[in-house]
């Protein structure tokens, strides 16, 4: 029998650990976690991150939230600690800890001295693989979460956002709040959740990676010794595979949707579908959105707040999933603004659309694409989420040279015919504000 006719029961368990690029291993375990480092020798401090391959997207209407519940749930005890113990072991050293939930994956992470990389190796790995989930909790926490949307539904400049993504992707997962709504959370139940916990936080959906003035064999031993005895130290398993861009995502028909809100300012967002993060061309999406608005030399920031004063904030964005992705322009304004301010964008899209960007605004763009990058790297956190994230959309690791020289071989017929294809044609917009349904014109 070859290695290929064995199936996961008989696949050898056994430890596999390569070099990626200079000061950077990876090892997957019998389990499929994997464990990724960046040596770092030049600082005194370490970062961590448990990464985990599930976001709101993969959550049933049933359960919309309960990714972003899980991420409060795990700080809150597992059999060896209180939540307070989880805390304050990492405060006691100077340390932080936080997570956050997106549409496609959830992190948790630690930011520590190098000296107590064992000890938030230890607290992290056992609150991700050992929560308890006491109903007490689950009740506390949904109490939470509910200010937490409350909370968001007052803060109308992050709102936009979110109606935007829903009048892209309709009732879609990619559509819907990451938090989930009063609706969702408040029937969800404790057994509920667990269950989601259980089966989705799987060893080879995870992914630990570390960076900083650490030793890779170390790491992995910690790893090991904190999995023992937990639901995630399982049997043999492969590592699971990034999330597939092959098939697209059906977006809706362009469209407006006004939000009335009693607000001082009306927020705007203008745009359409853009990029799936495996598109090569994302490049040139990258040039294009610092050109158009990624800074003050931008075009929208040129025309919108210096020329005429007519918004504080204006900027583009672009956002990418494995299947699909956004690309929108954002400005806030005073609502009697609203449509001259509306008519500049369209405007300046369409120039860019028919037109392309010029030479110079070419290399503009690459330089602050490419600066981003680099000076992005420039912390421990940074240069951990860049490994993990590599891995898990990616399931490689581009170098920086690399990445630096894909930016620079962006040409303009590149730029111009991304701009020609998510500009072009009719663009949906969002907008939360004091006006009625009829009162702000497309």
């Amino acid at each position: 029998m070859t290695d290929q006719d064995r199936g996961p029961a008989t696949r050898p368990a056994r430890v596999s650990t390569r070099t990626l690029q200079d000061g950077v291993k990876k090892t997957v375990l019998p389990s499929g976690l994997r464990v990724i480092t960046e040596a770092i020798p030049t600082t005194r401090s370490a970062s961590l991150g448990i990464w985990v391959g599930i976001g709101s997207r993969d959550e049933t209407p049933s359960l919309h939230g309960a990714s972003h519940f899980l991420e409060h749930l795990l700080f809150k005890g597992t059999h060896k600690r209180t939540a307070l113990d989880i805390s304050a072991q990492i405060e006691a050293v100077g340390g932080e800890t936080n997570a956050f939930t997106t549409k496609e994956y959830t992190c948790y992470y630690a930011r520590v001295l190098d000296a107590d990389l064992p000890l938030a190796v230890d607290v992290l790995v056992d609150a991700v693989a050992d929560s308890i989930l006491d109903p007490a909790d689950v009740e506390t926490e949904r109490g939470v979460i509910l200010e937490e949307i409350a909370m968001h539904e007052d803060e109308p400049g992050d709102e936009v956002h979110d109606v935007f993504a829903e009048a892209i992707y309709g009732d879609h997962p990619l559509g819907r709040l990451i938090s989930g709504t009063p609706e969702s959370i408040t029937p969800m139940t404790r057994d509920q959740i667990n269950r989601f916990y259980r089966r989705r936080y799987t060893a080879p959906e995870i992914l630990i990676a570390a960076a900083g003035n650490l030793d890779h064999q170390t790491v992995v031993r910690l790893v090991r010794k904190a999995l023992a005895g937990t639901p995630l130290d399982t049997g043999p398993a492969d590592p699971a595979p990034p999330r597939s861009g092959d098939k697209a995502v059906r977006v809706r028909k362009a469209r407006d949707v006004v939000l009335h809100r009693d607000t001082e300012q009306a927020h705007i967002v203008l745009g359409g579908p853009g990029l799936g993060r495996h598109d090569q061309r994302r490049f040139a999406m990258g040039v294009l959105n610092n050109v158009l608005g990624g800074g003050m030399s931008s075009r929208l920031f040129q025309e919108i707040r210096e020329k005429r004063g007519l918004a504080y904030s204006v900027y583009s964005y672009a956002g990418q999933y494995a299947d699909s992705g956004l690309f929108g322009v954002y400005a806030g304004c005073a609502p009697a603004k609203a449509r001259e301010v509306l008519d500049l964008i369209r405007v300046e899209l369409d120039r860019v659309a028919s037109a392309g960007i010029t030479p110079e605004e070419l290399v503009r763009g690459k330089g602050m694409t490419k600066g981003a990058y680099v000076l992005g790297l420039e912390d421990t956190g940074s240069r951990m989420s860049r490994l993990a994230k590599s891995e898990l959309l990616h399931g490689d690791l581009m170098g920086v040279d690399e990445m630096l020289a894909r930016v620079d071989a962006v040409t303009l017929d590149e730029v111009h015919a991304v701009a020609t294809q998510l500009l072009s044609g009719p663009l949906s917009l969002a907008v939360v504000g004091p006006f009625d349904d009829d009162e702000l014109p497309a």
